[in-house]
């Protein structure tokens, strides 16, 4: 089976060791398991819970603790509902994998995380790439999603909030967009890894689980939650499409690690805490960024309203990739570049390292901006 390479997952390979200022990375700033316990009012001696943990396969699915605390993240969902994976890139893999066939027509859109159209192309699904457009605040414009859609339609692969771009669609946006795939009897996968960093209210996006019969979301501990080294997501969706993830699922997973059960459902049963903490992060650190680029002559953006990243044009005469390698050489600052995601012209910035991260690296970018005027 032919797959195209994974182009950002080849560039983070291929620096994210040798930088100093990491503004490529895309997880709200890790922590502990010491700090974890804390966050969660547990003391470092209660570690000793684990000592008697027998180190099983455990619960197939994810234990019923963990698919629960999971479910409780979506109004309208149970743990019936629930699977657990080798991180939301097993869960998006597991999705494509079991629904998409050769010959189906899939509909994604662009910018976003490639595995949503590389897989089911290496499948032989007829892929339609929806292009998000800087001048509609990279949303899908739906009058050419409805266009792209055909009655051989199986699938459309949206991500909310957007990676790359941390544009966000709201609830009437995606109800539209259950109405496109119902009249055709589409399935909608929203890969929503970034939920729970809106930059507004609570911070929690409406999932296309809780609003369309025929939604699928996907989601992890890897972003919002800080806890990436877990790898541990999940497949919400109704039951039928559970049980058919799982038979392919037994292929490749068998189950996850029963310590990283144990922590994911004790993060998520105190989620209010550790959202808590990342919204901290992301909103301060975003508004440290917007205050940046309006210094910033030679970038220019469209402001995220959630997630991690943003994508930053910028005014130079090089290829975003040479910029990108440039900046490394010059300074120690890690972007990532726009032609690894499609999006030649633009640089994608990760903002929730630690704000001392950010404002360093910031200030160096700043430096190599003023030397290539």
């Amino acid at each position: 089976m032919h797959i195209e390479p994974f182009g950002v997952e080849i560039w983070m390979n291929e620096w994210e060791t040798k930088c100093e200022w990491n503004l490529a990375e895309t997880c709200v700033e890790s922590i502990t398991i010491a700090e974890l316990l804390d966050l969660c009012g547990h003391r470092t001696e209660d570690l000793s819970d684990l000592l008697g943990m027998k180190m099983t396969y455990g619960a197939i699915e994810g234990s019923d603790r963990l698919r629960s605390a999971i479910a409780d993240l979506y109004p309208s969902q149970t743990a019936e509902n629930v699977i657990v994976t080798h991180g939301t890139i097993g869960a998006n893999m597991l999705v494509h994998k079991a629904l998409v066939s050769a010959g189906d027509r899939v509909v994604a859109v662009v910018p976003t995380y490639q595995q949503h159209y590389s897989i089911p192309a290496s499948i032989g699904a007829d892929v339609q790439q929806l292009k998000l457009r800087e001048e509609d605040g990279f949303l899908p414009d739906l009058d050419a999603l409805r266009a792209l859609v055909t009655t051989e339609t199986k699938l459309i692969a949206i991500n909310n909030p957007n990676n790359p771009t941390g544009a966000l669609m709201d609830r009437d946006m995606l109800h539209q967009i259950a109405e496109i795939a119902r009249s055709v009897g589409a399935w909608v996968l929203c890969d929503e890894v970034y939920r729970g960093t809106d930059q507004d209210g609570d911070g929690m996006t409406d999932s296309i689980a809780d609003i369309y019969e025929k939604g699928i979301s996907t989601a992890g501990m890897s972003k919002a939650y800080s806890l990436a080294g877990l790898r541990l997501g999940w497949v919400t969706a109704p039951k039928d499409v559970i049980e058919t993830v799982a038979i392919h699922r037994d292929y490749d997973t068998i189950s996850v690690g029963m310590i990283d059960d144990h922590f994911a459902a004790m993060a998520l049963e105190n989620r209010d805490k550790i959202l808590a903490r990342s919204q901290l992060i992301t909103r301060t650190n975003l508004a440290i960024l917007d205050d940046w680029i309006a210094t910033e002559p030679k970038i220019s953006w469209v402001k995220p309203r959630s997630g991690t990243t943003a994508l930053l044009k910028y005014d130079l005469p090089l290829t975003s990739r040479d910029f990108c390698i440039r900046l490394l050489q010059e300074t120690g600052v890690m972007f990532t570049p726009g032609s690894a995601l499609g999006m030649e012209g633009y640089v994608r910035i990760g903002y929730a390292n630690g704000s001392d991260i950010l404002r360093g690296g910031l200030a160096l970018v700043s430096e190599f901006l003023a030397r290539h005027k």
